[in-house]
């Protein structure tokens, strides 16, 4: 069965009538819709020669055994965020899949080295907010006495949500077997992003995920009638934090691939006629190098000091989450440039701000990489979020060829 970017398109089509409606996909995990998706997945690997099963933590894996044992993983997530787009996790399954479809047929469902697809149980983390749940689990990064507690909008646990779905998150440790003899994991996704549209270019090389540091930071001032207390003698918390605000767009500016936002601010009293006496921020900062997203953290840190003496005022901080940058393996890198060139002509190499599930493989230590394809509007998480169809297609084609270089690497190895 030769290889047909075509039918990857119209299955994802079909995923899409499947489980979306008018307002974008439905496929959060651990909900019927996100179970209708997998049972829709499992009938197009019905059709092939291979061993299919869910491990401990949910993760659906089938397995196209090989001459050798070592392992190729190609992966993705089916599970969306509520009203998603129709590509963000489901084109990396599926065009996997294709990929699949072509080694189980040029070798006669035997290749040269044992290649293996995974379906990742709730990348997104759109119900509990536990994103990288299954993956992690694989990876033995994960956090199960917090996660097991975690609730709904409704109540509902995270515990007792995957016990629904016949998942008991004690014994999650036993996802881990699952790395035994894996050699190297691909990833296709669409970029999320404006910059290869920017650059008119339809694929990238990405090149890792950026680390993470986020904050809450609260400045103290002091409550006052916002009638009767002059200019000059106000203590407004929430001009130090607007100030901040600000300012962090400059710290992320000295670096070419850095972000900071300030996603959220609270202000207490939070009436019209009072001036904030508390104000609450949220600070995400991103970069892949380690020693830029300490020095932004840094810098952010002195700055919100510096304008909480300008506002009489004072300043905490408190660590919500961090994550460190996970570069990719660079002789994947490599080979993925090589792959994308073949198809586009030319290769950018680039790092991914969102959170990824090859993050997770690449911290249990197997070489991993991914690719990117072309966004447009640089849209996602929204029902809006599209790419060409032509774009979509060369993304088949060029990860079908990063397999293939990738597989020839793993037997030199």
């Amino acid at each position: 069965m030769p290889l047909d970017p075509k039918r990857t398109v119209a299955e994802l089509k079909e995923l899409r009538s499947l489980t979306g409606d008018e307002n974008g996909a439905q496929r959060v995990a651990w909900t019927d819709t996100w179970l209708r998706a997998r049972e829709w997945f499992a009938k197009k690997l019905a059709e092939l020669p291979v061993e299919h099963h869910y491990d401990a933590a949910g993760n659906n894996w089938a397995s196209l055994a090989g001459e050798s044992k070592k392992s190729l993983i190609l992966g993705g997530h089916l599970d969306s965020v509520p009203n998603g787009g129709w590509l963000d996790g489901a084109l990396n399954v599926v065009a996997a899949l294709e990929v699949f479809r072509r080694f189980a047929s040029e070798f006669n469902g035997r290749p040269p080295v044992t290649v293996r697809l995974v379906d990742w149980a709730d990348e997104e983390g759109a119900r509990f907010g536990r994103s990288l749940l299954g993956s992690s689990a694989f990876a033995a990064t994960h956090s199960v006495p917090a996660d097991r507690v975690r609730t709904d909008r409704d109540g509902i646990t995270m515990e007792d949500a995957l016990r629904r779905c016949g998942i008991e998150m004690g014994r999650f440790t036993e996802a881990e077997k699952e790395r035994q003899n894996a050699a190297a994991y691909l990833e296709l996704h669409i970029e999320q992003g404006p910059v290869l549209e920017q650059l008119g270019l339809p694929l990238g090389v990405v090149l890792g995920t950026k680390g993470v540091e986020r904050h809450s930071v609260t400045f103290h001032g002091q409550e006052a009638h916002s009638g009767s207390t002059p200019m000059n003698a106000r203590r407004d918390a929430l001009a130090a934090a607007a100030k901040l605000a600000l300012e962090i767009r400059n710290i992320a500016r000295k670096h070419p691939d850095a972000v900071c936002t300030v996603g959220s601010l609270k202000t207490f009293p939070g009436i019209v006629t009072a001036v904030v006496g508390r104000c609450e921020a949220t600070l995400d900062q991103r970069d892949l190098d380690a020693r830029i997203l300490a020095q932004m953290f840094q810098e952010a840190q002195d700055a919100s000091r510096r304008f909480a003496d300008e506002e009489k005022c004072t300043v905490e901080w408190s660590r919500i989450w961090s994550i460190e940058p996970v570069p990719f393996h660079p002789a994947l890198l490599d080979l993925c440039e090589q792959a994308v060139r073949e198809v586009s002509g030319t290769a950018h190499r680039m790092p991914s701000g969102p959170l990824h599930d090859a993050a997770e493989v690449s911290r249990a230590g197997i070489p991993a990489v991914m690719m990117f394809v072309q966004s447009l509007g640089g849209i996602s998480h929204n029902k809006i979020e599209d790419t060409r169809e032509e774009h979509l297609e060369m993304s088949v084609v060029a990860f079908d060829r990063l397999a293939s270089k990738t597989v020839d690497w793993i037997l030199r190895s």
